[in-house]
Formats: structure tokens, C-alpha cells, sequence
């Protein structure tokens, strides 16, 4: 693993493979808003995914005029975000009980209500905004086929519900005991279920949504204009601290730069080489057998299986490929429990022994449930993308301490859906300076870019943690 984490993540690559939801790819995806770079403007944004698009919005939001240019390497949110697996769930069960072991209860706390209201959030603003991304507030069942995970499902559900207010929904959860499960939910050979609130949606046409916003109200967009470097300058008149921001079509100098680069982070800030680490994930999107409800499954799906899971949506019966199923996970059936994905960058390609295993999952999890296949074939499309993770197993959002107007918004742990929003909220107060007391309130302390967790880096596979609640938590 030490050699998976010091690869370092070059630049994204060209003719990456094209996800479910960028086909095809929206108006704006090559989009140019100037025809030159600017030379000089007051903030820089690199990366044009969820994160990006919601620090950009807010910053024109709070402070019309302000001048931002936003760098793409490729097109438009073709990043992680356009590639994921349309999930908004927070399941902060998983990881409740190693973060109140090593954070404590009160940070916990501010985890799991932070994953949970920026779900809501999320969900709220594509309904204010009229962003057309296919979005279903739905709940979402976890089916256990491993009795030990189960078990430690309830034991955690239990001692949320006694810590979190009564009702609070970052602790609304019902269970399911075996022979429900098997009838409830079409899986067979389950042992025991819980479900709780969360979502489905295009996390692409949200974000494409988002930057739309930002461009009405001044954002520039520059998209297939890669950032090759970040150095630090000096303003010869007021003496100030700048920054320059190299590119393929030449410099720019600003005060503050943002990078909401996620799994290439450490391409622009060396130093994060295997703090920030990227792990490729795969998806496919499998027709609906002749078997599956007619009127669509009532929930979104997570299969839990020992040190390992996938995760599924279905698609609304409005959308352009009605009833489809998303299924991503199976890092763990690739050569050697996926060691190959860490440090691999490479959306280009598939692994070729997950795409066998995604493709028999629908049939294996649903049995005869599922039915026959499409006379067009079970898969529809497969891809790849890229996450982020750090050692501890937090993002990291802030200021990078020592280099003043430098900031960070990455690394969130293949659970972006239910992070990004409220990070980009927390880390445009940090950009203002805006009252801390405030922040802190609400934001979590582990989430904070510290010069001491620079010095963690990753050296086993997530889900090799003793807790096991480090894996890959969520959809791409």
C-alpha cells in the first residue's frame, strides 16, 4: 500500500470512459467564458464538481462582483462527481461508534447531523432552484448477508438513538429482522435489514444546475484548462500575499485560490502525496429484469457483506432510461481485494474483473426475484471514476495552514453527496473569515485542515481498519 500512495495522481486523463449520467454531456461542458484567461482575479477555483460549483455559488451569492475564475482540466463536472452512483445517503451508523471511540460523542454528534443535513440540503436547494436532476427523496434499505455486521448495525443504531435527541433524523432507523427483509425487499438469502431517509438524484445535471446559477451571476468558466502548478508571489504594490496559478494557456495571479480537487490534490500541493490518496471506483448501470416491480422499488439499496458492499439506485419512471439500476461497489473481488485501485487514477479503463462481478450482482442479490434480462442485454454502461481519501478518514477543508490564501476542499471518503454541500458552505466562511465561534458550532473539528494531519498517510486498505467502518462509504 505505501506504493499505491506514493503514485502521484498526474492530471486527470483525456477520453476518460463516459458515466450513465454525462451522456450526453450538457451545452456548457466545453464551455469558455472568455475566450483569453484573465491574467488577474480575485479568487480561483480548481475543479467544477459539486464541491467547486457550491463554493462559487456561495462566494457570488454573499459578495455579488466578486471576480472568480473556475479551472476545469476536462469537461464540466466530469469529475467524480458526474460519475458517481446518484446516491444522497448519509448512514452514519457506519462510521457513529469509531467516531465517538476516537473523536468522542459531541464530534460524532456533529458528523452524523452534518451528513444527515446536507442530505436535506441538498435536496432542498435542487427543489428551490428548479434543478431538473432527477430527484427522489426516498428512504434506502441496508440488507446484511453477514450477522456479525448486522449486529454491529443494531448495536450502533441503539446508541445513537440513546446519545441524539428522541426522533432526531440523523437517528431515525427501523429494522428489519430476517424473513421481512426476504419478503420486503425481493432478497432471498438476507439476514436482516434497516432502513432510514435519504435520495436519489444526477449528481451531474445538480451540479451542472449549480454552475449555472454561479454563471449568471459572474462566475468564469474555463473548462479543458488543466492547472499545472500552484507558487506563491508577492503583490508589488500593496506587498500582499498572491498567488499564481499556472495553466495550460498561461498564468493567472490571485489572492485566494480554492482546491476542490479531491483525489488529485496532491498534484497542485505536494505535500498531501499519500495524505490525500485516490481510489478508483466502478459503476454499472444493469436493465431491469422482467421480475422487478412494475411501479419501481420503493427504496434505494446497500448490500453489507463481510469487508465489503455495494450500493444501488433505481431510476424514476420519468427519466430518460426509466427503471434502471445503478450498482457501484465491488472494490474488494478485484486481484489482491483491490489494491490496484489505490493511487490509480485511470478512469480511461475498467477492471475487468469488477465489471464481472457488478454485473452478476443484480441476479446474485435478487434471485429469482430479478427475472429474465432485457432482450438488449443486462448492462447498459459501465465507468469508472475517481475518489478521494485521507489517512483518518475525514475531508479536509480549510486553509492550508503557512500559506495563507491557500485552501483546501477535498478528500471526502467516496461520501461527497452528503459532505460537499455543507463543507462548501463552512468553507466560504473561512474564506470571509466569518465569525468561527458560528462555524464551530456546527462544523466538525476533525474535518479542519491541520498541519498535523499532513503528517498521517494512508498505509492499508480501508478495509483492513480494525472498526470497519472506514470503508468506502458511499457512491463514487
Amino acid at each position: 500500500m505505501d506504493e499505491r500512495a506514493a503514485v502521484p495522481p498526474g492530471l486527470p486523463r483525456a477520453n476518460p470512459t463516459t458515466s450513465y449520467w454525462q451522456n450526453p454531456p450538457d451545452l456548457i461542458a466545453n464551455l469558455r467564458s472568455t475566450e483569453q484567461l484573465s491574467q488577474d482575479t480575485d479568487i480561483i477555483i480548481i475543479g467544477s464538481g459539486i464541491t467547486g460549483s457550491c463554493v462559487a455559488f456561495n462566494i457570488l451569492e454573499q459578495c455579488p462582483g466578486s471576480k472568480i475564475i473556475m479551472l476545469e482540466a476536462r469537461q464540466a463536472c466530469s469529475g467524480a462527481t458526474g460519475r458517481n452512483g446518484g446516491h444522497t445517503k448519509h448512514a452514519s451508523y457506519r462510521s457513529f461508534m469509531h467516531n465517538s471511540r476516537t473523536l468522542g460523542v459531541q464530534e460524532a454528534m456533529k458528523i452524523a447531523r452534518l451528513e444527515y443535513d446536507c442530505m436535506k440540503a441538498v435536496h432542498a436547494f435542487a427543489r428551490k432552484h428548479r434543478i431538473n436532476c432527477d430527484l427522489q427523496p426516498i428512504d434506502t434499505v441496508d440488507i446484511f448477508f453477514d450477522q456479525s455486521e448486522f449486529d454491529d448495525a443494531l448495536q450502533a443504531v441503539e446508541y445513537m438513538r440513546k446519545v441524539l435527541k428522541p426522533g432526531e433524523g440523523a437517528a431515525r432507523y427501523t429494522v428489519y429482522v430476517r424473513d421481512q427483509t426476504r419478503t420486503k425487499f425481493l432478497t432471498p438469502t438476507a439476514l436482516g435489514a434497516l432502513t432510514y431517509e435519504a435520495g436519489s438524484l444526477s449528481a451531474y445535471r445538480f451540479v451542472i444546475g449549480t454552475l449555472k446559477l454561479a454563471l449568471e451571476k459572474g462566475l468564469n468558466l474555463q473548462t479543458n484548462t488543466p492547472a499545472l502548478s500552484i507558487s506563491p508571489s508577492t503583490d508589488p504594490t500593496s506587498k500582499k500575499r498572491k498567488w499564481i496559478v499556472e495553466t495550460s494557456r498561461g498564468p493567472i495571479n490571485a489572492s485566494k485560490v480554492v482546491l476542490a480537487t479531491n483525489g488529485y490534490t496532491a498534484q497542485l500541493c505536494p505535500e498531501l502525496q499519500g495524505v490525500i490518496v485516490p481510489l478508483r471506483g466502478q459503476i454499472a448501470a444493469h436493465r431491469p429484469g422482467s421480475g422487478m416491480p412494475a411501479y419501481g422499488l420503493p427504496t434505494t439499496y446497500s448490500f453489507i457483506y463481510q469487508d465489503g458492499y455495494e450500493y444501488m439506485i433505481q431510476q424514476p419512471s420519468d427519466s430518460r432510461y426509466e427503471m434502471d439500476i445503478i450498482i457501484g461497489g465491488g472494490l474488494t473481488k478485484a486481484k489482491e481485494e483491490g489494491v490496484e485501485e489505490y493511487g490509480n487514477t485511470d478512469d480511461t479503463t475498467l477492471n475487468l474483473l469488477i465489471s464481472q462481478y457488478l454485473t452478476e450482482t443484480t441476479v446474485k442479490y435478487f434471485g429469482k426475484n430479478w427475472g429474465k434480462d432485457s432482450n438488449e442485454g443486462r448492462i447498459r454502461r459501465e465507468w469508472t471514476g475517481i475518489m478521494g481519501f485521507s489517512a483518518d478518514g475525514f475531508p479536509l477543508i480549510g486553509e492550508v495552514p503557512g500559506d495563507r490564501g491557500l485552501f483546501i476542499a477535498a478528500s471526502f471518503q467516496g461520501h461527497g453527496m452528503v459532505l460537499c454541500f455543507l463543507c462548501a458552505n463552512a468553507l466560504t466562511e473561512m474564506l470571509f473569515d466569518k465569525d468561527e465561534e458560528n462555524l464551530n458550532a456546527w462544523f466538525p473539528q476533525a474535518f479542519k485542515v491541520r498541519r498535523e494531519r499532513f503528517q498521517h498517510k494512508l498505509t492499508g486498505r480501508l478495509h483492513d481498519k480494525p472498526t470497519k467502518d472506514l470503508e468506502v462509504k458511499s457512491q463514487l
